[in-house]
């Protein structure tokens, strides 16, 4: 019973104990109160004492009746109270009453002395410390003194009943508020556990946003961003060749126009979480041939594919990353290096594969690459962070005049096979 709190949510399990402890008390009290009133009203024993013969017999006998009627009213009416929020001053008001219409039946008669069993937990649950202890000590004094005043006699048993009643309801009440206090205990930490797991839910969340974001970013870069600068360098270098050369202009928007509907296309590709259009119906090899054929024809740069190794079936995500790594350098090639020649080694070695791209440009410091306030400068960041995503690595070889060299490795697993001759 909780008076002055509420009630708390409670693992199913103590809750039905501390329930049934509960009405097993409210039980108890109520049973009590009708035996002790019925046995007064008809007389069943007949108690005899001088102190129960009033100057109007009938008059008191309703009187009691009527009291008996009150407490349990009043008794009721405090425990259905108990099911909500009651403030502790009205349960403390409730609990005196309770206690002084008790006090009052026992002096009436001496069945009703046997109400303090009940109110033992009454006052331990709703006192607090030594405050209940002294409830308890007073109540079981009240019983004492009542049989001795309705029977004129005090005996061994009118002491030890009362005694061992009061002090085998404290035993109980221990237990009971050791039952509560883990309940609660209980009833922390399982909010405790739903707190936690709906921040840790909110923090997957946050974190899948953040990874999305990521690969969006990676795969605007190494599709759009590099598509559209092919394009502006394919539409400048038809603005040059007019008025002079009307073919090479003709050629070179016929090619911005190409271009365009590939990067179209992977971006379709990219938002459906596709493979890239790039891939569709050839292997990654024949992929790297085409976009080194494609590099030459548009840039003018004599880019080659070689082969090193048993070409093996990948995972898509494997093929994804090395082509999009390749794609990202040849196009940092086109824009940056000034070179001349590109190779584009693709390696199968056995416990890994690797992707080396080599130009023979200008060349430059990698340690000195940042990222710009106009978006560029972003591809080798993307581009490792893609590779480091799949347990790789990527390393950049570069200085000033030498060229550079970008080596991707992936590691292969056992579930990779090789690829059939004919395919």
């Amino acid at each position: 019973m909780r008076y002055g709190g509420g009630w708390a949510a409670e693992p199913p399990g103590v809750t039905t104990v501390l329930r049934v402890l509960r009405l097993l008390l409210h039980a108890c009290f109520l049973f009590l109160l009708g035996v002790a009133t019925s046995r007064y009203l008809f007389g069943v024993l007949g108690h005899g004492s001088p102190a129960m013969e009033p100057a109007h017999p009938g008059w008191t006998r309703w009187a009691v009746v009527c009291g008996a009627v009150l407490l349990g009213v009043v008794y009721c009416s405090g425990a259905l109270a108990a099911r909500h929020d009651v403030h502790r001053i009205r349960s403390l008001v409730w609990l005196a009453a309770v206690t002084v219409l008790w006090a009052l039946l026992a002096w009436a008669d001496p069945d009703f002395v046997w109400l303090a069993f009940p109110l033992y937990f009454l006052h331990l649950n709703l006192l607090r410390g030594a405050h209940s202890v002294i409830a308890v000590v007073v109540i079981t004094a009240t019983v004492v003194l009542g049989q001795v005043l309705h029977t004129g006699d005090l005996t061994a048993g009118m002491v030890l009943g009362p005694v061992l009643g009061a002090v085998f309801a404290v035993a109980i009440a221990v237990g009971y508020m050791a039952l509560h206090r883990e309940s609660e205990r209980r009833r922390e930490l399982i909010e405790t556990l739903t707190r936690t797991r709906d921040e840790l839910a909110e923090s997957q969340r946050r974190t899948g946003v953040l990874d999305e974001r990521e690969r969006l970013a990676r795969e605007i870069h190494d599709t759009l961003a590099q598509g559209l600068s092919s394009i502006v360098l394919l539409l400048r270098s038809a603005e040059n060749a007019l008025p002079e050369d009307p073919d090479l202009a003709a050629t070179r928007i016929a090619e911005a126009r190409e271009s365009a509907s590939g990067n179209l296309a992977e971006a379709r590709g990219f938002v459906r979480d596709l493979a890239p259009p790039s891939l569709t119906g050839a292997d990654l090899p024949e992929a790297l041939r085409r976009l080194c054929a494609k590099v030459a024809r548009t840039d003018g740069i004599d880019c080659r594919l070689r082969t090193d190794g048993t070409p093996i079936e990948l995972p898509s995500g494997y093929e994804v990353a090395l082509l999009r790594a390749a794609q990202a350098s040849l196009a940092n090639v086109s824009a940056h290096a000034r070179a001349t020649t590109a190779v584009v080694t693709l390696g199968y070695l056995g416990e890994e594969v690797t992707l080396d791209v080599y130009d023979d440009g200008v060349g430059f410091v990698p340690e000195e690459i940042r990222t710009r306030d106009d978006g560029s400068g972003y591809g080798l960041t993307a581009l490792r962070e893609r590779v480091a995503a799949l347990g790789g690595g990527l390393h950049v070889e570069s200085a000033p005049g030498e060229g550079t060299v970008i080596a991707v490795r992936l590691p292969l697993t056992r579930e990779t096979t090789p690829l059939e001759e004919d395919r």
